[in-house]
């Protein structure tokens, strides 16, 4: 390969872009390195970078650049701290938690169990998703943990779905994949619970134990009544990492079922950002890093790309500390420019709490007057004793 650095409105129809002037997650583009076909394609990619730099030795047919859809119009928000979709979400988020608990006592006692209760309550927030998922999302980012099981297990399929709907399944594929995902762990409630919450590096033998909880699980599930073989299949496969490393296969790449692809990263996510015994949470955007570090040989990098694009880089409601040392709560996702979102500013530089909150939109801002403000890193929930929550609700 040999790069050669063009202005990107001198492009020509037929060229390969492999690089470009900023990180590819900065632009709505979903491939990294693509073909431009013709005078749209390049204007296209002229609005989003100044420069690119193209394989002058490029002969084959590489995949071509599938233009963004125009996203559509948000609803302006009238009162973010009474905002109805928040509030709807969160109250879902509960019952599905409640439901989801039931039904692993019910499993884990050999008891009658109705899995389309679960479906139902689950319903609320692929619904909630469809509408205004950085709501949902903020919800989950929020949540005050109480048993990590059920909690887990809804956040889990609150991630998975807004990844699935990202990637265009079809609304029977989202149901099947939320009810999957928030049954991944009902086989953790037939192991010792001083093993799940143990603080210290498991031995061998602990690991082979935990490791063989998705047969657990996927076994309860099939106990129920008209379990669709595709949640089984789901339950069963979650673990498994596309090169071979992961359990209780070692299943690797397309040999594991997508929506299994798409509920491991959703786990994985959400375990990450959530504290546990044994480790600190991480946050958000630490997360991000890490799945794109595992990107392409434990999970699918067209899937993780996708993911980050759905949820940002900072995603709403996370808390961030800006470079004039202001403190913020993401707002709302900027679709083209992901690390440039809009915020609220809630603490000045000197961390006094701001008397009236002020939104700015880090992709349209008034640099002249105020100069550039930019995330300097994100903060974890508590942080100067403000939390997001009280900015929302």
């Amino acid at each position: 390969m040999r790069l050669v650095k063009l202005p990107a409105m001198n492009l020509e129809p037929g060229m390969f872009i492999a690089e470009l002037d900023r990180p590819w997650l900065e632009t709505p583009f979903t491939l990294q390195g693509f073909v431009v076909r013709d005078a749209e394609e390049i204007k296209y990619v002229s609005n989003y970078v100044d420069h690119v730099y193209v394989d002058a030795e490029y002969t084959g047919a590489r995949q071509p650049l599938t233009l963004a859809p125009t996203p559509l119009e948000q609803k302006p928000r009238i009162r973010l701290a009474l905002k109805e979709e928040f509030n709807r979400s969160r109250d879902a988020f509960e019952r599905a938690t409640e439901t989801l608990d039931t039904v692993f006592q019910s499993l884990r006692g050999g008891c009658e169990t109705d899995i389309n209760a679960l479906k139902t309550v689950l319903m609320p927030l692929i619904d909630g998703i469809a509408r205004d998922q950085s709501a949902v999302a903020a919800v989950v980012r929020m949540q005050d943990y109480g048993e990590y099981r059920p909690y887990h297990g809804i956040s889990m399929a609150v991630w998975a779905v807004i990844l699935g709907r990202q990637i265009g399944l079809s609304r029977s594929e989202l149901e099947k994949l939320a009810v999957a995902c928030a049954l991944c762990d009902v086989g953790m409630t037939q192991l010792p619970s001083e093993l799940l919450d143990q603080a210290e590096n498991l031995t061998d033998t602990q690991r082979r134990i935990i490791r063989a909880h998705p047969t657990m699980s996927a076994n309860l599930v099939t106990s129920a009544e008209n379990v669709d073989i595709e949640i089984i299949g789901v339950i069963e496969n979650h673990h498994e990492r596309l090169d071979g490393s992961g359990y209780p296969n070692a299943t690797e790449g397309p040999s594991i079922p997508l929506l299994a692809r798409i509920a491991g990263l959703a786990d994985a996510y959400d375990a990450m950002i959530t504290p546990r015994p044994y480790a600190k949470a991480r946050t958000s955007h630490e997360a991000a890093l890490e799945l794109l570090d595992c990107s392409g040989y434990q999970f699918q990098e067209a899937l993780v790309e996708q993911f980050i694009q759905a949820i940002g880089l900072f995603p709403t409601g996370s808390m961030v500390e800006l470079n004039t040392g202001e403190v913020a709560i993401i707002t709302s996702q900027n679709i083209t420019r992901r690390l440039k979102p809009e915020l609220m500013i809630v603490m000045n530089g000197a961390k006094a709490r701001r008397t009236m909150p002020k939104i700015v939109d880090l992709a349209n801002q008034s640099i002249a007057a105020e100069g550039e403000r930019w995330i300097a890193r994100e903060l974890q929930p508590g942080t100067y004793d403000i939390t997001s929550e009280e900015y929302f609700v």
